[in-house]
C-alpha cells in the first residue's frame, strides 16, 4: 500500500479484505446511507453515488432506447443456454455503453426473473422461462452468465435474481400468502434459483412482495438457510419497491416500520428499495431501530459489506484495471442480428397439416403456387401490424411487426392487411359524434427520453381533447378480452387520459403503470342501444361538456353513446382473405392489457373478437395460418382442430416480425419448443394459490388430464428420428447417450429432451421430469449427431419429508429421449441401488405438522414471526386433514404431546381414517404466535400411517410421542 492507494484500492488485495478496509473508512452514518436503493457518493474517499436496480430482462430497460430481444418467455422458448448467454451478453455491453453516457444507468442489473410459470394465468407469465425447474434453472444460468460476463474477476453487471420465493400471483400480491410444502419448496421453487447461484454468475436476489408460508419474502428464512449456503460469494439482497413498507402498512405484519425495517435486515436484506430517490424515510426508520437497540451496527455493516463487494467486483474502485470500462457496443449489427437470431430461434410451430390433398400448409415458400406465381397473402389480424413492447422493455430502435416481415420477405405488392377492428362512431344522446381534432404535434414516445421509473411517466397535456360535431371521427376498436377496449383515432393514436381528466388521441400505444387508454362500454338502463363509456384507468365515465370530452367522477353526469358500426372487423378480414392464396391471422394479447404485472387473467381463452378473426378467415379461405403473439398459453381447441396451420410466439422484440416471415416462407425451419403446458380449458387449471403442484396434480409434472399441447411441443419442417439410447449408473452419475438423425429432406434444429421416470415409487412422483436436453443443428437432411449427458444420480431424487433431506430411492428409473415430455421415441431402464429410506423416527424426533406426506383443506403459516412453520385449516369452518405414512411407533406409545395456538381441536385417527387414536382440544391461547401444549393418552404402535384432523382456528406446530 502507498500513501496515496487504500488497501480498498488495491487490485493485489482479496476483495473480502478490500472491503473491510473500505467498510471501516466509513462513518456510522455513511454506513447507514448506503442501506437505501440510491446511495450517496463520499467525497472525501473519491466514492461515487451508486443506485442498486436497472432493469435488464430482455434488453437494457426505462432507459431509453436500446436493443429489444424477445420477452423472456419467449427466451425460454429457445430451449437454448448458449443463444441466451449471447443475449446476456449483448444486455451488458449496451448496459454499459448506455451508462458512459447517462450514469443513472445502473449495473446492478435486477434480471432475470426465475419464478416458475406453475400457472399459465398469472400476470407477468411473460417474465419467467419456464415451468420446469431444471430448464429455468439452465436459461436463467445462461443470461446471467452472459450479463457477469467472462473475466475472472470483474463484473460487467451484476445480476439479481427475482423474485424470491413461489411469486405467481398478482391480486393481492402484496398481502396473499403461498402454502409451500417441504417437497414443493425442495423439488420445485428453490431449484430454479439454486443452479444459476452455484453457477457463480449471480450477485443477489430480490425478495417478492408476497407472502410464504404466512411469512413475508422480506422475512424469509430461507435467504439464510438456503441460498447463502449455495455459495461461498457474498449475495446482495434488494428489497421489491416499496416491500419494507408493505410489513407495517399492507401486511401489518409489524407493529412499527422500525420494527418492519430491523427484521428485514436481519433476516438478510440488504438494500432497501422504498420511497424512490428519497432515503429520508428509510434511513430514519433504520436510524430510529440503531438506537432502540432492535438492530446492532454489526447488522448494518454486514448488509454495507455485501454492496460493497458488488462494487468493487464491477470494477468502481480500481476503473482503471476494468476490462469493461470502455465498453462502447451499442446497437450493433452484430446485436441485431443476434436479436433476429433469438426471435426465429423462439418460435414454435405447434400444427402444421395440409389445408387439402397434398403437401401441409407451411412453409410457404415451398409451395409453387405462391412463390413462383405471384401469389398473393393476406396478413389479417390486431397483431398483424404490432411490435409490441411490455413492462420491462426499452424502448424500439427499430421495429418490425409480422406485416413489415412479410411484405420485406415476398413483396409489398403481395401482401394485403386487414387489421380486424370495428371501424365505428360513437353518438352521444343530443346526436352529435366524437370527433378526433386535428393536430400537427407528433410528440415523443412515450418513455424513449428514459425514466428510472416509467410510472411517472405523464400523459400529455399539449394535444386538443376530443370534440363532438354532426360527423364526427371513425374510431378503431379493439375487444382485447372481458370488455377492454382501446380505442384508436385515425391518425393511428390511442384514445388516453391525462392528468386534468380530458380525453385526448395522444397515446402511440397502451402502456404505463395504470393504463390510461382502456375502456369499457356498459349498458344503460333505459336505453336500448345506449352505452355509458368507463375509463378503466380512472374508474370514471365519459361526459361531453363546454365542447370538451371529459372523465366524470360518477355514472349519473356521464354520457349515453351509442354506437355506430361502419364496418365490422370480420368482413373486413373476410374480404382480405377471399382475395388471397394464404391467410397469416396474427392474434394474441398487448402485453400492458388483460395480463401483466398487477393483474392475472382470468381465462385461457382468446378474447371473443379475435375468434371471430380466424373463424371468418378460415371460412373464406381454407389455406389459414394462425399465429399467436402472446405472454402466454391460449386455450384454442377448436383452432388447433380446424386450421391447417398454427404457430406461437412470444412477442419477439425489434426483429420479431422479420423472424416470422422467415419461419413461415421456409427460410428457417421452427425449432422452438413450449416452456410450459398449453391445456385446453380452464377446468384443467388449479386455484391461482393453489402452490401445491403435486396434491392439485400441476404442470407437466403431475398433470393428469391431456393438454391442448404438452410441455417440450414443437414442430420443425422435417423429420428426426432418435436410435442408440444408452444409460448407464457411474457412481453418483446417470451417463446418457443417443443418436439424432434428420431423416426428412430439410435442414433444421432439433431439441433432444431427456426425461426421467420412477417406476415403482413410494411417494407421487412425476410422470416425467426433464433431466437434460440440447439443441442441436441445424442439421443437414440425412446428417447426425451423437449426444451425451453427464446427469447427477441425485436429480434422480425427492424430498423425503420423514427424515428431512434429499434422498434418491433405489430402484428402477426410466430414462426417456424424444421430442417433447409426450412424444418419446426411445426409452431404457437403469437401477439405482442403496437402502430405502426408513419409516418416520416419530419416537425420537416426533412429527413436524408441515412434514406431512398428503393434506386437502390446510395451509401452511409461520409458527412464529422469526422461525418455524404451523399448519391450520384453510376455511375456519371446515375441517383440515392430514396425512403421515410409515411412522414408526416401536413397541408402541401411551401419550401424544401437541403443540399448537389458537382455538380448535386436532384429533388422530389410525391409518383407515375412521378410528380415533386421540383428541385434544387447543386454546383459545393469547393470539396465534401463543403455543399451548397439551396432551392426551393414546395407543399405537408399530409402523403405519397417521391421520390427523384439525378444526376451528387451530395451528398445530408439532406431535410429541412417549411410550
Amino acid at each position: 500500500m502507498t500513501a496515496h492507494r487504500p488497501p480498498f484500492r488495491d487490485p493485489a488485495l482479496p476483495v473480502a479484505r478490500r472491503v473491510d478496509d473500505l467498510l471501516d473508512r466509513l462513518t456510522a452514518d455513511e454506513r447507514l446511507a448506503l442501506l437505501h436503493q440510491f446511495t450517496p457518493g463520499v467525497e472525501r474517499l473519491g466514492l461515487a453515488p451508486f443506485r442498486t436496480g436497472q432493469e435488464a430482462l430482455h434488453g437494457v430497460a426505462w432507459m431509453g432506447p436500446a436493443t429489444v430481444f424477445p420477452q423472456a418467455v419467449g427466451l425460454g422458448a429457445t430451449w437454448h443456454p448458449e443463444l441466451v448467454r449471447r443475449v446476456g451478453e449483448a444486455v451488458s455491453r449496451e448496459a454499459r455503453a448506455m451508462r458512459a453516457k447517462d450514469d443513472r444507468v445502473g449495473l446492478n442489473v435486477w434480471a432475470p426473473t426465475v419464478n416458475l410459470l406453475r400457472n399459465p394465468l398469472w400476470g407477468r407469465g411473460e417474465e419467467g422461462y419456464s415451468e420446469d425447474p431444471a430448464l429455468t434453472s439452465a436459461i436463467a444460468t445462461a443470461y446471467t452468465r452472459g450479463l457477469r460476463g467472462d473475466h475472472p474477476v470483474y463484473w460487467r453487471t451484476a445480476p439479481v435474481l427475482k423474485h424470491w420465493l413461489a411469486h405467481n400471483n398478482e391480486a393481492e400480491r402484496d398481502t396473499s400468502s403461498a402454502s409451500v410444502r417441504p417437497r414443493v419448496l425442495h423439488e420445485y421453487d428453490l431449484r430454479a434459483f439454486r443452479g444459476p447461484v452455484e453457477a457463480g454468475a449471480v450477485a443477489g436476489v430480490m425478495p417478492a412482495y408476497n407472502l410464504v408460508n404466512g411469512r413475508p419474502n422480506h422475512l424469509s428464512l430461507y435467504l439464510e438457510e438456503q441460498l447463502r449456503t449455495w455459495t461461498e460469494q457474498e449475495l446482495l439482497v434488494c428489497s421489491d419497491a416499496g416491500a419494507p413498507s408493505n410489513l407495517a402498512d399492507s401486511q401489518g405484519y409489524f407493529a412499527t416500520h422500525e420494527e418492519a425495517v430491523a427484521a428485514s435486515l436481519k433476516a438478510g436484506v440488504d438494500s432497501f428499495t422504498d420511497h424512490g430517490t428519497d432515503s429520508s424515510v428509510i434511513l430514519g426508520r433504520l436510524r430510529r431501530a440503531l438506537e432502540a437497540g432492535l438492530i446492532g451496527q454489526e447488522d448494518v455493516d454486514r448488509a454495507v459489506r455485501r454492496q460493497l463487494t458488488v462494487r468493487c467486483l464491477l470494477g468502481e474502485f480500481d476503473p482503471e484495471l476494468d476490462p469493461y470500462a470502455d465498453e462502447g457496443r451499442f446497437d450493433t449489427p452484430e446485436h441485431r442480428e443476434l436479436a433476429r437470431e433469438a426471435a426465429e430461434a423462439a418460435i414454435v410451430l405447434l400444427r402444421n397439416e395440409p389445408p387439402g390433398p397434398g403437401a401441409a400448409l407451411l412453409p410457404l415458400a415451398a409451395d409453387g403456387g405462391l412463390a413462383a406465381d405471384g401469389g398473393r397473402i393476406a396478413v389479417v389480424g390486431l397483431l398483424g401490424d404490432a411490435c409490441a413492447l411490455d413492462w420491462y422493455s426499452g424502448a424500439l430502435l427499430r421495429r418490425s411487426s409480422p406485416l413489415d416481415g412479410l411484405r420485406e420477405r415476398f413483396g409489398a405488392d403481395r401482401v394485403t392487411f386487414a387489421e380486424g377492428v370495428d371501424r365505428i362512431r360513437l353518438r352521444t344522446a343530443s346526436g352529435t359524434r366524437l370527433r378526433v381534432p386535428e393536430s400537427g404535434a407528433a410528440g415523443a414516445v412515450r418513455g424513449a427520453e428514459g425514466a428510472l421509473d416509467p410510472a411517472l411517466v405523464a400523459g400529455r397535456t399539449d394535444l386538443p381533447p376530443l370534440t363532438a360535431d354532426a360527423e364526427g371521427s371513425e374510431l378503431a376498436l379493439a375487444d382485447w378480452g372481458g370488455g377492454v377496449l382501446t380505442l384508436r383515432a385515425p391518425d393511428g393514436r390511442y384514445l388516453s387520459v391525462a392528468e386534468d381528466g380530458f380525453v385526448r388521441a395522444s397515446a402511440d400505444e397502451p402502456g404505463g403503470w395504470v393504463v390510461q387508454e382502456t375502456f369499457r362500454l356498459e349498458a344503460r338502463a333505459g336505453h336500448a342501444h345506449g352505452h355509458l363509456l368507463l375509463h378503466l384507468g380512472t374508474g370514471g365515465y365519459v361526459s361531453v361538456a363546454a365542447g370538451a370530452a371529459k372523465v366524470a367522477a360518477d355514472r349519473e353526469s356521464a354520457e349515453v353513446f351509442t354506437v355506430e358500426v361502419v364496418e365490422r372487423g370480420e368482413d373486413a378480414v373476410a374480404r382480405a382473405a377471399a382475395a388471397a392464396d394464404t391467410v397469416v391471422v396474427v392474434a394474441g394479447n398487448d402485453p400492458h392489457i388483460n395480463g401483466r404485472e398487477t393483474e392475472d387473467r382470468t381465462t385461457l381463452a382468446l378474447p371473443a373478437q379475435q375468434e371471430r378473426l380466424w373463424r371468418a378467415a378460415h371460412t373464406a379461405n381454407p389455406r389459414t395460418v394462425l399465429v399467436l403473439v402472446s405472454s402466454y398459453p391460449y386455450a384454442v381447441p377448436e383452432a388447433a382442430a380446424t386450421l391447417p396451420a398454427l404457430l406461437w410466439t412470444a412477442h419477439g422484440g425489434q426483429a420479431g416480425g422479420t423472424a416470422l416471415a422467415r419461419v413461415l416462407a421456409g427460410d428457417v425451419s421452427p425449432a422452438g419448443r413450449l416452456p410450459q403446458t398449453w391445456y385446453a380449458r380452464d377446468e384443467d387449471l388449479p386455484g391461482m394459490r393453489d402452490y401445491d403442484v403435486i396434491g392439485g396434480r400441476q404442470t407437466y409434472l403431475y398433470f393428469d388430464g391431456t393438454p391442448l399441447f404438452p410441455f417440450g411441443h414443437g414442430l420443425s419442417y422435417t423429420r428426426f428420428t432418435y436410435e442408440e439410447l444408452t444409460a448407464v449408473v457411474d457412481g453418483a452419475t446417470v451417463r446418457i447417450g443417443c443418436t439424432v438423425t434428420n431423416s426428412g429432406s430439410v435442414a433444421s434444429a432439433e431439441v433432444a429432451q431427456v426425461y426421467a421416470r420412477a417406476v415403482a415409487p413410494s411417494v407421487p412422483r412425476p410422470h416425467h421430469e426433464l433431466l437434460a436436453h440440447e439443441r442441436v443443428g441445424p442439421l443437414a437432411p440425412g446428417a447426425s449427431v451423437s449426444l451425451s449427458f453427464e446427469v447427477p444420480v441425485a436429480a434422480l431424487g425427492h424430498w423425503d419429508v420423514a427424515h428431512g433431506r434429499w434422498t434418491v430411492e433405489p430402484g428402477a428409473y426410466e430414462i426417456r429421449a424424444g421430442a417433447s415430455s409426450t412424444d418419446v421415441r426411445r426409452v431404457v431402464r437403469v437401477e439405482v441401488a442403496g437402502a430405502a429410506p426408513g419409516p418416520r423416527p416419530v419416537l425420537s424426533e416426533g412429527l413436524d405438522a408441515a412434514d406431512y406426506d398428503e393434506q386437502s383443506g390446510t395451509v401452511i403459516v409461520d409458527r412464529t414471526k422469526l422461525s418455524g412453520d404451523a399448519v391450520t385449516p384453510a376455511d375456519p369452518g371446515v375441517p383440515g386433514a392430514l396425512l403421515y405414512r410409515a411412522c414408526d411407533f416401536g413397541d408402541g406409545i401411551v401419550e401424544i404431546t401437541v403443540t399448537a395456538s389458537g382455538t380448535g381441536e386436532v384429533t388422530f385417527f389410525a391409518a383407515d381414517g375412521t378410528t380415533a387414536l386421540a383428541a385434544v382440544t387447543v386454546g383459545p391461547t393469547d393470539g396465534p404466535y401463543a403455543y399451548a401444549t397439551v396432551r392426551a393418552v393414546c395407543r399405537i404402535r408399530d409402523v403405519t400411517d397417521l391421520r390427523v384432523e384439525l378444526r376451528g382456528r387451530v395451528r398445530l406446530a408439532h406431535v410429541a410421542f412417549s411410550g
